[in-house]
């Protein structure tokens, strides 16, 4: 009951207005180490709340009617960034079942090496059968791993540090945390070409991650083509088909991205791409810097609630960059 009042109270302050959600992993099961990712059970109830309650499009869709007016209230998307191979093993059912389309916004060069760097990290931290490890690497000097809480906080300072360095380094940096500690198990997360192809092949949209998952802000527009180009030129020779959407790496305006970075991916010929700054899409929002925004509340009424919370109270891209399509 408490969810169709929500629904028709929404009505007013939804029109013309879309939620774009941004998700990585769905977790086969809860790993205390990433509390932030969905496992299947949460994504679930996420996707069936968002079937009853919202209008699930597919973002090409959605962008379209946005122009032409015909946009439905409580309009929503999905998405998912990275490339995991369980967007294909545990999300795609789900999404299935709910008849809810989605799209993957994949960064192509693990798709064919190692796992992501901060799941590297995260599964080192996560799985090591020490007292004590080594963090010298990271700064952080020989460190105590006496509880879950300790590995958690520590691979997201360790991920902290190496978010804004140069590929190469940033990649030099977690083989040396492994060389100095010893190896464990790693157990393979990304997505292999073949599987991508499997996803497009399913009705999910493909979109651009960059190849490498670099910061792009402070990369020069020729790194930055051959960084985007790359991975667009795979990502439809894996697909057959146009790939249309792109989704900036971190993706804060200001921090991560900025204007010139937003021409870049124009000029690379994407109709839109995604940041992950919290808001909703409107007519007048740029279509190179679209907000994203997720709820990870542990109920659905709190879940239905900042949905709404984020149609009313977030404002769209202010500045420049609202004004440019």
């Amino acid at each position: 009951m408490l969810h169709q009042l929500m629904t028709l109270l929404s009505l007013p302050f939804s029109r013309n207005k879309l939620s774009i959600l941004n998700y990585h992993q769905v977790l086969e099961k809860p790993d205390p180490l990433r509390p932030w990712e969905p496992d299947r059970a949460k994504f679930d109830w996420h996707m069936a709340l968002l079937s009853r309650h919202f209008q699930p499009l597919p973002l090409i869709e959605a962008l379209d009617r946005i122009e032409d007016g015909t946009l439905p209230a409580r309009a929503v998307c999905v998405t998912l960034d990275d490339g995991y191979l369980n967007n294909l093993d545990v999300a795609l059912p789900i999404l299935n079942h709910y008849q809810i389309p989605a799209t993957v916004f994949v960064a192509t060069a693990f798709c064919d090496g190692d796992n992501m760097w901060n799941d590297r990290i995260i599964d080192l931290l996560a799985h090591l059968k020490v007292d004590v490890i080594d963090l010298e690497t990271a700064g952080l000097g020989h460190c105590t791993l006496d509880s879950i809480s300790t590995r958690r906080k520590l691979a997201n300072q360790i991920i902290s540090q190496f978010k804004y360095l140069a590929v190469e380094d940033r990649l030099q940096k977690v083989d040396e945390l492994y060389a100095i500690n010893g190896s464990i198990s790693e157990t393979r997360k990304m997505l292999r070409p073949e599987e991508v192809t499997t996803l497009s092949r399913a009705g999910i949209e493909i979109g651009c991650h960059t190849h490498n998952h670099p910061i792009l802000k402070g990369m020069t527009p020729d790194q930055q083509r051959e960084e985007v180009g790359r991975n667009k030129a795979l990502l439809e020779a894996w697909t057959g088909k146009p790939v249309l959407g792109f989704a900036y790496p971190n993706g804060r305006f200001g921090k991560d991205i900025d204007t010139e970075n937003l021409a870049v991916i124009r000029e690379l010929g994407f109709r839109y791409a995604v940041s992950t700054d919290a808001g909703y899409t409107a007519r007048d929002s740029n279509r190179f810097a679209l907000r994203r925004f997720t709820p990870w509340d542990t109920s659905a009424l709190k879940f239905h609630a900042r949905m709404l919370l984020n149609l009313w109270a977030n404002a769209t891209p202010g500045g420049d960059r609202s004004k440019a399509h």
